[in-house]
Parts: C-alpha cells; sequence; structure tokens
C-alpha cells in the first residue's frame, strides 16, 4: 500500500493527474467487483443466478458513473428541435382512426409505473393503493380503464405493474389479478467509500437499508431479464405504453396507438413522448431539445448552473415531458441485444436513518429516448397531465371539477374554463389522514380560480369555494367554514370556531 501511494504521488508531481484519476476510477471498480462477488457468497441455488444478472446492469450502470465527467451537456450544442420533430396533437388526431380499432389495440401493452411509496403524503404503503374518488384508489381506476377498454373493443390489452421491492408485496395482496414481474433490486451506494451499503442478499427488501428501487429507467432491463419482453414479442405485441401510475390522465389514446402502428415498417416510430405546454407550475419539469443530431431528454439535474434561469423559462423551453412514453418492443430487444440502451445517471443523494450518508444511482425512462430511430414528440392537452403529488392535487381530483367514467377522470361541462384551479394547501394538510379529517365533504369548486389555506382550518358540508379563496389561520386560532357557505373572492382569517352544543 506504501508503494502504491508514492507510485500515485510521483505520477501527480509529474503531471499525470489523469492517469491518477483512471487509476483511481480502476481501483474503485475493481473494489466494487469484489463486494459484489461476496454479496454472491451469501446466497445459493437460482436466487444467486437471479441476482448475479442484476449485479451485471449495476456493474455496468457503475462504470458509467465513474467515467462521469463534469456536465452530461454542453449548453452551446443544445438547439430548439425540428418543426418536425413535435407534433400537434390534433393533427395526429385529424387522421381519424380505421374502422377496426381493435387490431391496433392487439399490438399494445399497457405498463404503469408502480415503484413508488406514498411517504410525501403521509403514507406508509405503496402510493398506488391512496384513495383517490369514492374510496377508488389508483389501481382501482387503472383496472377500471383497462376493463372498460377491452369489453368496449372486444380486445385483450394486457397491464403490466412494474414494481419495485416496496410495493410489490402490498400490490399483491391487494390485486392478485395483476401481472406483475420482477423489478431488479439495485444496491445503495456508500457516498464516502463508493461501496455497497448491504453485506447480505438476503437482507434486500423494504425494511432494509442497503437496498433502493433503481428509478424507472430500469424498465428496459427488467422487460429484457424477465423474459416478458420475447414473451410480449412472440403473442404480437409491438408498442409498450408507459406512464406513471398517479398520472390520471394517461389513459390509452387511440389516435396516437394508431398514428404509430400505422406507418410503413421502414420509418416506424420507436419512441413517442407525450410533452405538453410548459406553466409557471412546470418550470423544473424535463424537456425536449435537439443535440447532436438527435432527440434528447434534458433534465433541470443536467443543466449548468449558470444556465437554470434560461432552463426555467416558459418562452425559451415551452413544453414538458408528461411521461406519458410509447416505446417499440423490438427496438427495446434491439438495444438491450446490442448493449446500447444509454441514460444519464441520476445521482440522488440520500442520509440513511443511521446518519450515514449515501448516493442511490438511478436512470429514467425518458432518458432513452435519444437511443431509439425516428423519435417523436406529441404535443398533448393538458388533460393527459393529472398527477397527483400532493394533497392540494388530491382536492382537485377529488372534487365535482371532474367526472369519473369507467375510471376515467374528464373535466366536468359545467366547468367554464379549460384550465384547473391553483390550489395552494398548508403543512396542516401534508398528510392524507390529517387533510381527510378538514374536510366534512369536498367543497363545490366549479367556480373556483385560486384556493390557498394555512394554518388549522377545517371545511363543514356543502362548501362552495367560487374565485380567489384565501383563508389564514394564525399559530394559536382556528378556523371553521360552516356548513352550507359559499365563499367568492374572499379572504377569511382570524379565529372562528363551531363548537357542537
Amino acid at each position: 500500500l506504501s508503494r502504491l501511494k508514492q507510485s500515485l504521488c510521483k505520477q501527480v508531481a509529474n503531471g499525470g493527474m489523469a492517469q491518477f484519476q483512471e487509476m483511481m476510477r480502476q481501483q474503485l471498480e475493481s473494489s466494487m467487483h469484489a463486494e459484489l462477488e461476496k454479496l454472491l457468497d451469501t446466497t445459493t441455488g437460482p436466487e444467486r443466478e437471479v441476482s448475479k444478472k442484476d449485479f451485471e446492469g449495476f456493474k455496468s450502470l457503475f462504470h458509467r458513473f465513474l467515467q462521469v465527467k463534469g456536465p452530461s451537456v454542453e449548453w452551446i450544442k443544445i438547439q430548439r428541435p425540428p418543426e418536425d420533430s413535435i407534433q400537434p396533437y390534433d393533427k395526429i388526431a385529424a387522421r381519424g382512426l380505421p374502422d377496426n380499432v381493435a387490431n391496433s389495440l392487439d399490438k399494445l401493452v399497457v405498463v404503469k409505473l408502480n415503484g413508488g411509496l406514498g411517504t410525501s403524503m403521509g403514507c406508509k404503503g405503496p402510493k398506488s393503493l391512496i384513495s383517490v374518488r369514492n374510496e377508488n384508489t389508483f389501481l382501482d381506476l387503472t383496472v377500471q380503464q383497462i376493463e372498460h377498454l377491452n369489453k368496449t373493443y372486444n380486445t385483450d390489452v394486457p397491464l403490466v405493474l412494474m414494481n419495485s421491492f416496496n410495493t410489490d408485496e402490498d400490490t399483491k395482496k391487494i390485486l392478485q389479478k395483476y401481472t406483475h414481474h420482477r423489478q431488479i433490486q439495485i444496491q445503495t451506494v456508500n457516498k464516502e467509500s463508493l461501496l455497497p451499503v448491504s453485506t447480505n442478499l438476503s437482507t434486500s427488501g423494504q425494511n432494509s437499508d442497503g437496498w433502493y428501487p433503481p428509478g424507472h429507467g430500469d424498465i428496459y432491463a427488467s422487460f429484457y431479464n424477465s423474459g416478458l419482453l420475447d414473451q410480449l414479442i412472440a403473442q404480437g405485441k409491438e408498442y409498450i405504453f408507459v406512464s406513471n401510475i398517479d398520472n390520471l390522465g394517461a389513459t390509452v389514446d387511440l389516435h396516437i396507438l394508431h398514428h404509430l402502428v400505422s406507418q410503413p415498417n421502414g420509418k416506424r416510430c420507436e419512441f413517442v413522448m407525450e410533452v405538453t405546454d410548459k406553466t409557471r407550475a412546470d418550470v423544473k419539469g424535463g424537456t425536449l431539445i435537439e443535440y447532436e443530431g438527435k432527440l434528447r431528454l434534458l433534465e433541470i439535474a443536467q443543466v449548468p448552473k449558470a444556465h437554470v434561469d434560461e432552463f426555467k423559462s416558459v418562452s425559451k423551453f415551452k413544453i414538458f415531458n408528461t411521461n406519458n412514453l410509447w416505446i417499440s418492443l423490438a427496438a427495446i430487444k434491439r438495444l438491450q441485444e446490442q448493449q446500447a440502451m444509454d441514460m444519464e445517471i441520476i445521482v440522488n443523494p440520500k442520509t440513511l436513518d443511521g446518519g450515514q450518508n449515501v448516493i442511490q444511482l438511478e436512470t429514467a425512462v425518458g432518458a432513452a429516448i435519444k437511443c431509439f430511430d425516428n423519435a417523436l414528440g406529441i404535443n398533448v392537452p393538458r388533460s393527459r397531465f393529472l398527477p397527483v403529488k400532493t394533497t392540494s392535487d388530491l382536492l382537485l381530483v377529488m372534487s365535482n371539477l371532474y367526472s369519473l367514467d369507467a375510471g376515467s377522470l374528464t373535466m366536468s361541462p359545467k366547468r367554464e374554463f379549460p384550465t384547473t384551479p391553483h390550489v395552494k394547501l398548508g403543512s396542516s394538510f401534508t398528510k392524507v389522514q390529517e387533510y381527510l379529517t378538514r374536510f366534512e365533504s369536498i367543497p363545490d369548486m366549479l367556480e373556483l380560480d385560486h384556493l390557498t389555506v394555512s394554518g388549522d382550518v377545517t371545511f363543514g358540508k356543502n362548501v362552495s369555494l367560487k374565485g380567489t379563496v384565501i383563508i389564514i389561520a394564525n399559530h394559536g386560532d382556528r378556523i371553521d367554514i360552516p356548513a352550507g357557505s359559499m365563499l367568492e373572492n374572499k379572504i377569511v382569517s382570524g379565529n372562528l370556531r363551531i363548537l357542537d352544543h
């Protein structure tokens, strides 16, 4: 070790910093491989072979992580996408639908990204099991959508859930009828030593800090390694429609599907990303650019600090990624076999319960767009992007702003404006259980433009909110909005308590 240090110091002294950095990378990679072999030795049988395949993928990810030198894009090379590379949805829809829609649907698989927990909303289990509407969860609504689609067109579109080990067990308990495939478990990497935290494969799972879900970019390897990809191709499936399970606007769009399957084989579009117009609320969302002749997803994490404000500009980058994606199965197979699936690595720093600093290496499914031929962006209506990330979002979808039909939410025809109100609920509403106790019933919001609520506030039954409503209860105060109240363009503050007599 002493001689190695002397050698390294001599190289640095002689101006060999590049060689020094390369030796350090090689040493780190060698140490990682040795630790992974030790982990493999903690298990036997089929589980060992499965883990070995998983670890090969992680070794590739770790190798690419060590090669990263600065930002993954050079700002000066960023170009606006060519006009024909992002098409308006109206142009796609204007082509109409074929007489036999079932022929197109027979080539489709619906995939929902179901790896997330509801921790940000105060829930312990899978986010997809949160009740959204009439006691229906995200999973319930998804199943209802697919069942309605298959019944209407007499087809058999399969539903695949992309789970993580955090969500797989609970999801299976709730809905046994879902089709599952195994999600790869990837190591948490210690931030200081860049070595695995776990020392035993048997501890993998949701109760161990040593493991984490690798991000939805893992979908390509999971489909390929599990055998599901070949199975679906053998069934005549050609495209998967991928979306986040908490995006209630991400239903199967027949016009986009027909556009894909009706193209001649030589000009087939292998990847479609649904984008929509950016608003002030979406300035951090990833956008499409042209980079070195390819359509590419640019995320805020890739942007040099000096250009972050420029990236957030609504005038320069006018659209953002909804993460509704249509991807060719044959193209996934080709790219996996060629080991040509190249996605930027997201380095996610975390602190474990014991105070240990770690990093998680993740990838995003949309980042692979640059690898596919004839990739296309389609600028869809905002109605196709209806995510539920917070209880403020949950209030919107639970209200009479939306009508529920066969698992799909659509804006109520009684709403005079096509845009949704801006709702901002304070910290007293963050957790779903507490949020629910603060509403005896969800208010009428058909004519609402803006709602801000802060502090200890409760709502009685049959409250109506219109225009701009701001309700602020100062620390130590409480405001109970009486049953049957109608608030229109009002600011409510102070202390109003209604007690049972």
